[in-house]
């Protein structure tokens, strides 16, 4: 959207009264499922009233105390999280009055464009006005903050956003649905934030929500097979959420932010499983379900979606008695798709190959920092990959396989196929996954589950624990999982690397990320004259912008110096879905975010060396891994 803004005396800011010594008792923050407008829209012109106050947010649902909170309202309504909800056609002019009724002095931020926002200042018990004019279609975030360091470094307070959609001027909009992601700290990590960094504390809490609510308490989206679903996601966030669709693939159609131009994520029309949404930016997106059952759209990154520890302080979520619905918090939508009415249940084909998947514990280290894995058993050979890490699974498109995953830990989890186009109920969520009459189990210590599919396409895609995920995936339940036109199994010039967090991480360890189960990989051999495919993975614990690059410099610096030896490789995948033949080679860097995986070609035209970093998002851009490749 890009506002025409009014000349800056026309953006007034005007005491209308002074506090009370009476204190109201707070209202209560409703959730905001953003489907009507706020305002009023006459003769081109969107007249809305907002107001700046403090409520009290039963944030569970009810489940635990309310907490007091920032939050907009409509005049004379409730507050709502999001705030209240802006649509209008392009063209459309928009006058918003802003009253500060908080105890604190304000900025109110207005979008100017995809990348820009004009403000205005408000002081306690005072009214402003902005005025514009919505040129460009698109979705944008409107927001205050205050003159916390919190505020500071959330760019926001509390839950003071919104969101906005401008439509195209004189068509009638499509049916969509419109889902805000908000990042809300509570009073004690306000209050820390003042001494040190927000992402540095040891106490307070985030909560991560979809349209004012946490799961499991989000709102279950409803469809049926072949209904054309239209989606507009925005991160109203400071913080990166990769958001992941279960079981199909989802068509980017825009992605729009303050970040996106600048880190090259790719045309519009992309086919993914997930998608990075970057700091305050915004998606629209498109998908048809070709199968029914249960499934998830939600962020990847796991630390988002973990519940609180039992001796945190922080009241813990209902006791659902199910792990899909107590073991993950946050931003998570359960989707419940139905068949269509005279559509025949499709017939499993018999597997042609039969594989069991074992998860084991390596005892000799401790719980606080565990290693397990998977072994790949078939046909009488066992295939294991070192402590930490799980060996390659190789399939073969269009070839039905069964694999019946056996539980050898002294507890329970799961299995996600992730990426791959298969029923519900193999999808591996315990709980969820499936539908009302069948459900995927919980695979108990000594137990199994068989999942049986076929894999429709070729390409690169992961799979990995979906219980207890900080805990299970950073000790080593995860691997590549690699499908094939031909026989399965590893190929010359064809690597996978796999990026996952170190297994110590979370207790003090020297390495945040790990490549394919080591801090200090083995060298990849490629061949001069012979065209080479890199598989990127990831499913990083604390870097969402790991990014990767292919260079020939003949060392690596710790620090993140410019690189002009850099190689040029051609983009040939992005999660599994083959991109359109004929890309460009483009230089050899790439932002690669949890739940995501990309492939690339390379032909070296001599021998040599060449080194793959990965370096950390952010200025800094900190050397975390390598891999020496040698060119023979």
């Amino acid at each position: 959207m890009r506002l025409s803004l009014v000349p800056p005396l026309a953006l007034t800011a005007l005491v209308v009264g002074t506090p009370t010594s009476r204190v109201p008792e707070p209202p209560v923050l409703a959730a905001n499922a953003n489907t009507a407008p706020a305002g009023t829209l006459r003769d081109g012109v969107l007249t809305l009233d907002l107001e700046a106050t403090r409520a009290r947010w039963h944030r569970e649902g009810g489940a635990v105390p309310g907490t007091l909170v920032d939050a907009f309202a409509e005049a004379g309504k409730s507050p709502l999280i999001p705030g209240p909800f802006i649509r209008v056609p392009a063209g459309t002019e928009i006058h918003v009055r802003v009253r500060n009724a908080l105890s604190k002095r304000i900025t109110f931020f207005l979008p100017t464009s995809p990348s820009t926002d004009d403000s205005i200042m408000l002081a306690p018990g005072a009214t402003g006005e902005i005025r514009g004019r919505a040129t460009r279609p698109g979705n944008y975030i409107y927001r205050a903050t205050d003159t916390t360091k919190a505020a500071a470094q959330l760019r926001m307070d509390g839950a003071l956003g919104g969101a906005i959609v401008v439509d195209s001027a004189g068509i009638t909009p499509r049916r969509d649905r419109v889902f805000m992601i908000l990042m809300v700290p509570d009073s004690t990590l306000v209050a820390i934030t003042d001494t040190i960094d927000m992402f540095s504390a040891t106490k307070g809490r985030l909560s991560f929500t979809i349209n004012g609510r946490s799961w499991p308490n989000t709102e279950r989206i409803t469809a049926t097979v072949g209904d054309t679903a239209r989606w507009r996601v925005i991160n109203g966030s400071a913080d990166i959420h990769p958001m992941h669709l279960h079981g199909f693939y989802y068509r980017v159609d825009e992605l729009t932010g303050l970040l996106v131009a600048r880190q090259g994520q790719g045309q519009p029309g992309r086919m993914v499983v997930t998608e990075r949404l970057s700091d305050f930016s915004a998606m629209s997106m498109t998908w048809v379900p070709p199968r029914p059952g249960n499934w998830l759209f939600h962020c990847h990154f796991a630390l988002h979606l973990m519940p609180p520890a039992p001796d945190s302080g922080d009241p813990m979520p209902a006791d659902h008695g199910n792990p899909a619905l107590t073991g993950m918090v946050g931003l998570v939508l359960g989707i419940i798709v139905a068949p269509r009415p005279g559509t025949p249940v499709a017939v499993e084909a018999p597997p042609a190959r039969r594989i069991r998947l074992v998860a084991i514990r390596d005892s000799q280290f401790p719980d606080s920092a565990p290693s397990m894995r998977f072994v790949i058993e078939e046909n009488g050979r066992r295939t294991s990959a070192r402590p930490t890490f799980s060996p390659t699974l190789y399939l073969t498109r269009n070839q039905p396989v069964s694999i019946m995953v056996v539980n050898h830990l002294t507890e329970r989890t799961s299995v996600h196929w992730h990426g791959m186009e298969l029923t519900s109920y193999y999808d591996g969520v315990a709980g969820f996954s499936g539908s009302a009459t069948r459900l995927s189990p919980v695979i108990a210590p000594g137990d199994s589950f068989e999942a049986r599919f076929t894999p429709p396409r070729a390409g690169t895609f992961m799979y990995h624990s979906h219980m207890d995920d900080v805990r299970q995936q950073t000790a080593g339940l995860l691997g590549a999982m690699i499908v094939r036109d031909g026989p399965p199994g590893p190929r010359p010039d064809d690597h996978e690397i796999f990026l996952k967090g170190a297994r110590d991480v979370l207790v003090g360890g020297k390495n945040a990320l790990e490549l394919n189960g080591s801090a200090n990989p083995d060298t990849i051999v490629i061949h001069a004259g012979r065209e080479a495919r890199f598989r990127f993975m990831s499913l990083a614990l604390v870097n969402p912008n790991a990014t990767v690059t292919l260079t020939a410099r003949p060392d690596s610096s710790f620090a993140n110096l410019s690189d002009t030896l850099l190689v040029r490789w051609r983009p040939v995948a992005k999660d599994g879905a083959d991109l359109p033949a004929g890309q460009a080679p483009r230089l050899a860097r790439q932002i690669i975010s949890m739940g995501e995986t990309y492939d690339f070609a390379y032909t070296p035209e001599r021998r040599g060396g060449l080194r793959i970093e990965v370096r950390g998002g952010g200025p800094d851009g900190v050397l975390l891994a390598r891999v020496p490749v040698k060119i023979e």
